[in-house]
């Protein structure tokens, strides 16, 4: 069934560029190649990407929506400790990269290229939300430090993994220590305030 919003040129296009990025990687995403294997024109990819690092943008996002549209909003028990309830929504997140880790070495490059900040709002939009509710009863300044650190973290980890100094397997768990050791100092700093 088509909807009144398929575009299936754009589809097309951008299912042509994931494949391109999933199976050859980054550097194999050429326009004239994606033209081709996509059964269209250069002059189409131009019409509505300015560049080929926008057209990677949109299939990274494209893929993203896909790939993380299964993520459950649920907030966090009363009683369940801060750490499985955000490592719930961490490894729903970094399930779909870890089998397709070419995705995830694109998405961290694309990041910083023009335009690219805006992957990481845009990108995210479906899980923050999620994120959010998982935190809703947390201090904002303990989120703001959170943040910072786990996001220096995950890019120094795909960093480390894209240069083979560690496997992608090697992240979630590096994480998961992580969010254990700060929320663990976070909720023994709030038992020792009461």
């Amino acid at each position: 069934m088509v909807t009144a919003d398929a575009d299936p040129t754009r589809d097309r296009l951008l299912d042509t560029v994931v494949d391109l990025l999933d199976n050859e990687g980054y550097d194999a995403v050429q326009l004239r190649e994606v033209a081709r294997r996509a059964r269209t024109s250069l002059t189409t990819i131009y019409k509505r990407y300015s560049t080929r690092e926008e057209l990677i943008l949109a299939a990274i996002e494209h893929w993203m929506q896909a790939n993380h549209s299964g993520i459950v909003m649920r907030s966090r028990d009363p009683d369940e400790p801060l750490h499985p309830a955000m490592m719930r929504v961490i490894r729903a997140i970094f399930e779909p990269w870890e089998k397709h880790p070419a995705m995830l070495f694109a998405y961290f490059r694309v990041r910083a290229a023009p335009g690219g900040a805006s992957l990481t709002v845009r990108g995210f939009d479906p899980v923050v939300p999620i994120g959010m509710a998982v935190l809703s009863d947390v201090d904002p300044e303990f989120v703001t430090e959170l943040e910072t650190i786990l996001s220096s973290l995950v890019y120094g980890l795909v960093g480390r993994c894209r240069e083979g100094l560690i496997p992608i397997t090697d992240i979630v768990p590096t994480i998961d220590r992580t969010v254990f050791w700060l929320t663990t100092g976070y909720q023994a700093q709030l038992r020792d305030e009461t």
